[in-house]
């Protein structure tokens, strides 16, 4: 365990760097942009996402450490952020606490200056506090408890938005059945106890599927379609083929997840409110120049699973099924890229000005 944690511990300290270099002074690249025919797309920063997909290997991490899904989630919640929601709306956040509630958000902002520099550097100072602050997020469904890797939440709105991601690397005739399968449960909880929430799957594949098992790699992809396409599953699904040399070996045993039957909201595997943040230094001043190259390969994945029209997806989703006093910078910059503003109204995904395809 001990080896696990500070593998997360340096790779968070990467992907915050990398982050913070995307979005210098917190300001976020516009996501949307419109085509020939007026309609709206949205841009993904890809560049971004293979910086931190470069993470795990400049450490050498393996799938057990958590670290190589862990890029996902980062580039994920750093998308919802350059789509234009709150910087402690989405989790995990680009600075510890990964998850803090927007209650507690909005108390710092009340408090004087000297109250809210204690409060920050007491949250700051610990890994997580039981019921308040947490590594990881679990959600209860119709029957359990599910952690959910991104998530947009809070107590007056219950989930807006929950997606989950798996990465998978190698030992694809062995593992890819039980992702698959996993999947279809998750969704079913989660949708029938949240309905309204934007419900997505992103799954993260290394490229070397396609020679060693072609076969495995055509059944995924189109079991990756399908998830996206049922009624009562997923709103949107995603595939992010990635390539890379072989630096290291990884395990062909799966990654392991926190129990879900937790505490909601709680990482159980981290709430001991005694035990103070380490804070390595290892590895801080790499430059993502400098880290093992990795490759998107966008032409291999097909239409219906790429990452622009999943993310068009989720945030039209997210913002149909709030009040247009929510998410106000959102709506701005979904309304800035629009040719003709007045045509995009409030319907988001449902208009034809917005290219989801």
């Amino acid at each position: 365990m001990a080896a696990e944690s500070s593998a997360k511990d340096k790779a968070w300290i990467l992907f915050d760097e990398i982050v913070k270099q995307a979005a210098p002074g917190g300001e976020h690249s516009h996501p949307w942009a419109t085509n020939d025919d007026g309609s709206l797309r949205y841009e993904p920063d890809f560049d971004t996402l293979t910086h931190l997909l470069g993470v795990p290997l400049q450490l050498k991490a393996t799938s057990q450490s958590g670290v190589p899904a862990l890029a996902l989630d980062v580039w994920l919640s750093y998308e919802l952020r350059r789509a234009g929601f709150h910087s402690d709306h989405t989790w995990p956040r680009a600075e510890h606490p990964r998850i803090l509630p927007m209650s507690i958000s909005h108390l710092l902002a009340a408090l004087p200056r000297a109250e809210r520099a204690s409060l920050q550097e007491r949250l700051a100072s610990k890994s997580s506090i039981r019921g308040v602050t947490a590594a990881s997020a679990n959600i209860l469904g119709k029957n359990y408890l599910k952690q959910v890797d991104v998530i947009m939440t809070d107590w007056a709105t219950g989930p807006e938005l929950l997606i989950s991601t798996k990465r998978m690397d190698s030992s694809y005739g062995k593992n890819a059945a039980n992702r698959i399968e996993e999947s279809y449960g998750d969704v079913k909880n989660l949708r029938m106890r949240h309905p309204q929430a934007a419900l997505g799957f992103v799954y993260g594949l290394r490229s070397d599927i396609l020679t060693k098992e072609p076969d495995t790699a055509e059944w995924l992809i189109d079991l990756l379609g399908k998830l996206g396409n049922e009624e009562d599953a997923y709103h949107a699904t995603c595939l992010i083929m990635f390539d890379y040399d072989d630096l290291i070996q990884d395990s062909d045993e799966e990654e392991s997840e926190i129990s879900t039957l937790a505490e909601p909201g709680v990482d159980g595997a981290e709430n001991n409110s005694d035990t103070p943040v380490s804070t390595p230094q290892d590895d801080v001043a790499t430059s993502p120049a400098n880290f093992p190259r990795v490759d998107l390969l966008h032409r291999e994945v097909p239409r219906a699973l790429s990452a622009g029209r999943f993310l068009s997806i989720m945030v039209n989703r997210v913002l149909d099924a709030t009040p247009i006093t929510m998410h106000k910078e959102a709506r701005n910059r979904r309304r800035a890229a629009a040719p003709n503003p007045t045509a995009v109204g409030e319907i988001g995904s449902t208009h034809n000005s917005i290219v989801v395809d």
